[in-house]
Formats: C-alpha cells, sequence, structure tokens
C-alpha cells in the first residue's frame, strides 16, 4: 500500500526558495566541511591559549584514534552497551568501535586503546568523483539495538549493534540531515533537504507517512512524545504532527531565516529553535489543542549573538526552583546560557575564534563543552559561569565537529568527531579539572 502524503503546495519544479540536491545547485550548509574551514583558516591564525588547569591532566587519559581517511563529522556513543561508539566521515565510511573498559578513576592505569573499528557501511563506490556520502547524523535507539544514518547520499540505513543492516530506503531525493528514533522505538523520523519527514515503521521497516508540508529543506525533526514531533525548515517555520495526522495540529512562524535546529525540553512541555536569524526562540507546546491551525503563541526569543545560531540544546539538570536552562552557540564565536522562561542571557562565553559547530551538556547539567573551527574544545562550569578546562586538536586541519559525553557506572568520557580524520575519546574521570567540579 502507498503510504499517506502529507503536503502543502509545494512546487516540485524547484522554484522559489525550495533548495535542490547539493550535486545540482548546492544548498546553504548547515554543518562544517572541509572547504568551509579551508576558507576560515585564511582568515585569521590560531593563536592557542593557555589551558585552564589543562597541565595536570596525564596525556594517557586522551585515546586518539585514527582509522578514518576523511574529515569525521559525527559520533555516537551506544546508550546501553557503552563499550560501543559509532562515528562517520566525509568519505561515507561508518565505523563501531568496541572500547575497553576504562579502569576506576582511583586506579593509575590508564584506559587502552582499542582494536581496528569494525566498518559498518562504506557508500562510495562506482558513482564517480562528483559523489558525495557525507556522514550527516546517527542516533541510537533508546535500547541501544539499533543506529540510523542519515548521509548525503539520500539513503537511510538502519544497523543493528552488531554491525548488520537491518533495512535501507531510498524514499529520500536529496540528502538526508537528521535522523531520530522515538523513545519507545516503535517510530523512526528523518529530515531531508528534499522539503519532506518522514516517519518509518520500526518493526515493519516500512515507510508510515512522508510528510510535504514544508516549502523549503527540512533541517531537523524532533520528537516531543512517542506521538508527537516537530519539524523546522528553511521556510522559517516550525510544523508540530501528531501521529495519523496529516496537518500540522500547530505552526510556529516568526523567525525571520532558516530554522537549523529545534530540540525539546525533557518534559516535552517547550521547543527550542535556533536561526540563521540570529535568535532562538522557546515554544509553548503542553495542552495543544489537537486542531489545525497557525498559532499567535507569543514565544520567549533570546536575543544576543550576531551570526547564525547553529545549536541549542536544553540543560538536563537544574536546581529545583529555578527557571529550566538552554545553550545556543553561534557562528560568531559564542556560546551562551539562557534562562528559557524570562529570556535573559546568563552568561556569555567568548573564548573561541571561529564558528562554534559542536554543543554538548554533561549528562548531570554541571557541565557545558564547545567545539569550535579553532581546534579546541572548552568545558564549562555551568553553576559558575567558567571555564575549567580546554583541550586543542591541533593547527592542521583543527576543526571539531561533534561532541557525545557519556556517563555510566565508573564512567565518564567525551567523544570528538575532528576535521583531522581522527576520533578522539576522553576519559573525564582522569581529568582531575573537571572531577572537582563533578564531585
Amino acid at each position: 500500500m502507498t503510504p499517506p502524503t502529507a503536503q502543502t503546495n509545494l512546487n516540485d519544479t524547484g522554484d522559489g526558495k525550495r533548495k535542490a540536491s547539493p550535486s545540482r545547485d548546492g544548498p546553504t550548509e548547515k554543518r562544517p566541511r572541509g572547504d568551509d574551514m579551508d576558507t576560515q583558516r585564511s582568515a585569521a591564525k590560531l593563536k592557542p591559549k593557555a589551558r585552564p588547569q589543562g597541565e595536570m591532566t596525564n596525556p594517557k587519559a586522551i585515546l586518539v584514534l585514527n582509522h578514518h581517511e576523511t574529515e569525521v563529522f559525527v559520533c555516537a556513543f551506544n546508550p546501553v552497551r557503552q563499550s560501543l561508539l559509532v562515528t562517520g566521515s566525509k568519505d561515507a565510511v561508518v565505523n563501531l568501535w568496541d572500547l575497553p573498559e576504562p579502569p576506576l578513576a582511583a586506579s593509575p592505569d590508564f584506559a587502552q586503546p582499542p582494536g581496528p573499528p569494525r566498518p559498518l557501511e562504506y557508500f562510495a563506490s562506482s558513482d564517480g568523483p562528483d559523489y558525495q556520502g557525507d556522514l550527516t547524523s546517527l542516533h541510537w535507539n533508546t535500547e541501544g539495538t539499533l543506529i540510523a544514518i542519515g548521509s548525503y547520499d539520500s539513503v537511510l540505513r538502519v544497523y543493528t549493534a552488531s554491525g548488520e543492516l537491518y533495512f535501507s530506503h531510498t524514499q529520500h531525493k536529496d540528502p538526508i540531515f537528521t535522523v531520530r528514533f522515538s523513545k519507545d522505538g516503535k517510530w523512526l523520523l528523518t529530515a531531508s533537504l528534499d522539503g519532506t519527514a518522514c516517519l518509518w515503521n520500526v518493526e515493519t521497516k516500512e515507510l508510515n507517512t512522508q510528510y510535504r508540508l514544508h516549502t523549503d529543506c527540512c533541517l531537523d525533526i524532533e520528537w516531543i512524545s512517542n506521538t508527537m514531533f516537530a519539524s523546522c525548515s528553511a521556510d522559517k517555520l516550525v510544523h508540530v504532527m501528531q501521529i495519523g495526522k496529516t496537518k500540522p495540529v500547530k505552526t510556529f512562524a516568526g523567525h525571520t531565516n532558516e530554522i537549523n535546529q529545534i530540540t525539546s525540553n525533557p518534559s516535552g512541555t517547550r521547543l527550542a529553535s535556533c536561526s540563521d536569524d540570529m535568535t532562538s526562540r522557546i515554544w509553548k507546546v503542553d495542552n495543544i489543542n489537537i486542531s489545525p491551525s497557525r498559532t499567535k503563541h507569543q514565544p520567549v526569543v533570546l536575543i544576543g549573538h550576531n551570526h547564525s545560531v547553529s545549536n541549542i540544546c536544553w540543560c538536563p539538570n537544574y536546581p529545583a526552583g529555578t527557571n529550566e536552562i538552554v545553550a545556543t552557540s553561534s557562528f560568531d564565536g559564542t556560546a551562551r546560557l539562557w534562562d528559557s522562561v524570562t529570556g535573559e542571557c546568563l552568561k556569555l562565553f567568548s573564548d573561541h575564534k571561529r564558528p562554534v559547530y559542536a554543543l554538548k551538556f554533561h549528562p548531570s547539567g554541571r557541565l557545558l563543552a564547545t567545539g569550535s573551527g579553532d581546534g579546541w574544545m572548552h568545558i564549562y562550569d555551568v553553576k559558575a559561569g567558567e571555564m575549567v578546562w580546554s583541550w586543542f586538536a591541533g593547527f592542521d586541519k583543527p576543526g571539531m565537529f561533534e561532541i557525545d559525553w557519556q556517563l555510566g557506572e565508573n564512567l565518564d568520557r567525551i567523544a570528538l568527531a575532528l576535521e583531522c580524520r581522527s576520533v578522539v575519546v576522553i576519559d573525564a574521570l582522569k581529568v582531575p579539572a573537571l572531577q572537582k567540579r563533578l564531585k
């Protein structure tokens, strides 16, 4: 049976603001690429700063993994099988790493490097030198049994934790920018530059619905609950969808340029968005009236950045009796902490010299990590609002594209996806400056 299609008056001929495949016209890139980094490096010289308390860190706490041959764009720890790390690079290689269990924090020993990774998929083969298979998105399901992979080759792929292909599909016609499992694992969402979002039944491996609601590239997608989700687009709109309905239950308008990212707070009551219009917005999504309408709800607007806001995330923990905190990062080289209720900027971090591409809270919410095109990862104490530790990737291809942070029993480590073709795993239990802030 042909899956139902939800659509507006999307003009499939490619007029207006609808963006074509990068192999044709090249849509605005929301993720850093190697040629972008070369241009940025020519603009200024990298001048590394002193690392705050960094000299106390034994270099053995930092593992550098070198089995990728091109820039590494994405990385994701398995949420259950904590030894598993998946990384993806520009040449369409996806590697599955089995990391040895690190020693206890009190032990004088350090984690050993893993053996060679298992390549999950190699996409590029017969499509010629113009083939684009850059990895854009990785997402594990909650059980840690499946990982979804988004790529510039427009093909959705889902693998098992053991590295076997679970299913793949070519429904999208342009690059897939985001893949997201629902928390209950029943559904998978994909967002594509072809302007559509797809809802997949994970058990049957079939397309349930393809939503053609945006009039430009669909840049991100986010679950609000197990039955409700939101999508954002270069058309400046956020649509909130309910499974089983083909029209948005609510549409949020107000951004004046492309919306790069959306994310729901842990309780699913508010949605945060960030945009090329240099602002971020907080939208209420609790008690949404389940009827198609264009809302006049007034969001909380976060104003302060002076360039595109590329990332936004909710602090996973905040003190009782205080308002939830969100963090943003921007191509202006800064990151900020905000009160999500009042819109007040609580702290400005301006230590980077290039665009900030990566932003990640420690699972406790007490630390915030930023990664930039200048090669630095800075880690900040959220409550104190100060930098506590930094790490520099080096002068040659220094860009830092993604950060993942893993916390478990006797386990606290960071994964970095780097432009220099490496993956870095940092044992945070062996970094005294960080552990002082987490005690």
